[in-house]
Parts: C-alpha cells; structure tokens; sequence
C-alpha cells in the first residue's frame, strides 16, 4: 500500500478548487491597492473570497481580516489585552494569554467572565469541543472550521481565528474575523490594507485559494462527508480497543471532531510510536505540529489531569474526507503489531 496520510489536523492536502483558483490568480498583474482596471480586477480577486469565507464561516456582517496564518489572527486579536485562557489553548493563543483557567477531566474549560477570555472551539490534539459562552471575547476555530457546522454569527465569540490549510486551502493564509463594529490595534503597520488592521501587499493566490477551500469546505458539511469520516474513526478506535486493552481513547466520552482520535498507551512513548507507524508507511503525529521535534509531554494532557508520563505517551491520529476504510484498518493492523512488540517487552 502507498503511504497513508493520516495527519490533517497538522495540514491538509491542497483541494483541487483552492489550486485551480490560485493559478487563475496568477493572471492578477495589479495591485489591488492601485485605482486602474488592473488593481481594481485584483481587489475583486480578495472581495471574492472575502465573501466566500464570510458565506461558509456564517460571518455574513462581520469583518474578516486576512493575516498570513491564525497565529498572526492571534497575535491581532490578544495583543495588548488581559485575556483569561487554559492550559488546552494552542501556542499561538497561550502567548498572549493567561492558561490559568480550570480545566476538568474530560476537557472543559472553566469561564467566569467570557469578555475577558479566549477559549478554543476544537482542540487539535483531543479533539474535544467546548461550548463557548455567548460575549466569549476569543476564539480559536482553526480545528472546527470545515469539520463541524460552525456559524460565526452564532456562536457567542467576539471575535474568531481561522486557516486555510486546515481545510484544504495552502499554508500561509488565515484571517481574523470580529464583530462589526469591534476594532483591534493592527500589529503590523503601513499602508492601512485590510480596513487599517494588517498593512502589507494582500497574497492574492493565499487568499483566492482560502475561498475556494472554504467554499468547498461547506459543500462538503452538507454533503454528509465529516459523518462518514466519523464513522470510520469510531472503525479505528473500535478495533485498536478490541486488543489493546490499557489504551486510552482520550475525550471519547466527550464531543468531538469527527475525524480526531487521541490514543494514549501507558508505557508506550508517543514519539517512538510516530517512528514506528512512520516506517510502516502512515504519518500520524504526537501532538500539535507546532511542537514537533521537541521532545516533551503534551501540555493539553496534563491540563486535562494525566501525569507527564502518561502525558508522553499519546499519539494523534486524525482523519481526512479521502481517508478509505481500508486505509484505515491497515493502520490498525500495523499499530496492534507494535503494540503487541510493545506488551511483550514490558512483560
């Protein structure tokens, strides 16, 4: 069998329709910030997706900023505030903010006072769903965008962080999208593009390919695609717990992502694991991919109570809308040899 991708919570494969609008953007000679025909056909290039985003993410009357990725949306939306967050906040948001909010066994959060608080829809390496309390102030929906139905409009934050390439669009694009009527101070400063909040020459091909994702992204939500991959997460997880006896399915009690299982074997490094599934031909990983290659137990875990030992021994393996049921017990049978490997030494 050809290699197995089975990592998309870290990045997604370029959909066709996000690589067909990029190199129709190509043909964008214009600056979208000049007055003439061409700077006018590369603005409506940006307006286009703009729109797009706006239709999928159900942000109709809010404002969308595109940033070069969530981090920088992050960055905009937390900078020079006092946020409360928790310890199962990604990097990018925990930067900015407190991680001291409480966080239960089966990962909720705790908030007292939602307007002065970030608090992430989907967390990238369980996969569990919070449920944001309405005047939330921030929200990291990077995970859920594409994944679940989610409404901006609806969904009680302020403001909301998003990325293409996790929903099929290329790396180095996202957006900040607030409330109308919300400001934040631009971090980065110069000509005023993006309403005055991010300066800088708009990545036209970024930006016309995160439409076309997003777009995509919501036919694909209507089309029942994510209750399949669902399905054939819960195949995973089914047949790994038939054997394996000891391993934990971290948050399988809880709302999840469809496509996100988090499996913890006591003993078992999590590191070593990726390796081993590597050289069978599966990429999974160990955690968020921002934290790879740094050899350490999964902050997240240990929020969620599990010691730093056992905290060192998850993998995550997350699914995407072409993953096949055949793919998936393949990886199945070869995770249970090693596992197998594994008991018979710790015997």
């Amino acid at each position: 069998m050809a290699r197995v991708y089975l990592d998309h919570n870290a990045t997604t494969p370029l959909r066709a329709q996000a690589r067909e609008a990029m190199i129709a953007a190509m043909d964008a000679m214009g600056n979208p910030s000049s007055v003439h025909a061409e700077g006018r056909a590369a603005k409506a290039i940006i307006e286009r997706a703009r729109a797009q985003v706006s239709a999928a993410f159900g942000a109709d009357g809010a404002d969308i900023v595109f940033t070069s990725s969530a981090t920088e949306a992050a960055a905009l939306a937390c900078a020079g505030r006092n946020l409360a967050s928790a310890r199962v906040e990604h990097d990018a948001v925990l930067s900015w903010t407190s991680g001291d909010l409480g966080v239960g066994a089966n990962g909720a959060v705790a908030i007292d006072d939602p307007g002065a608080s970030a608090l992430q829809l989907a967390n990238s390496e369980t996969g569990v769903v919070q449920d944001l309390p309405e005047g939330l102030a921030v929200s990291d929906m990077t995970q859920a965008f594409g994944k679940l139905p989610v409404a901006f409009n609806w969904s009680g934050a302020d403001m909301a962080l998003i990325s293409a390439h996790k929903l099929g669009g290329p790396k180095g694009i996202g957006a900040l999208v607030l409330k109308r009527g919300l400001d934040v101070a631009a971090q980065i400063k110069g000509g005023g593009q993006e309403m005055g909040r991010r300066s800088g020459t708009e990545n036209i091909l970024g930006i016309a390919a995160f439409g076309a994702a997003a777009e995509a992204g919501e036919r694909d939500l209507e089309a029942g695609v994510w209750e399949r991959v669902e399905k054939l997460r819960n195949i995973l997880e089914s047949a790994l717990a038939d054997r394996a006896k000891h391993t934990i399915f971290v948050g399988k009690d809880n709302r999840r992502l469809p496509n996100t299982s988090c499996i913890l074997t006591p003993g078992w490094k999590g590191e070593t694991q990726v390796m081993q599934m590597d050289l069978a031909g599966f990429a999974i990983s160990a955690g968020s991919a921002c934290s790879s290659g740094k050899v350490k137990a999964s902050g997240v875990l240990m929020a969620m109570g599990y010691d730093e030992q056992d905290a060192a021994c998850a993998i995550r393996v997350s699914l995407g809308p072409e993953t096949t049921e055949q793919e998936v017990l393949a990886f199945a049978d070869a995770w249970l040899a090693q596992h197998e490997k594994f008991r018979a030494r710790a015997a």
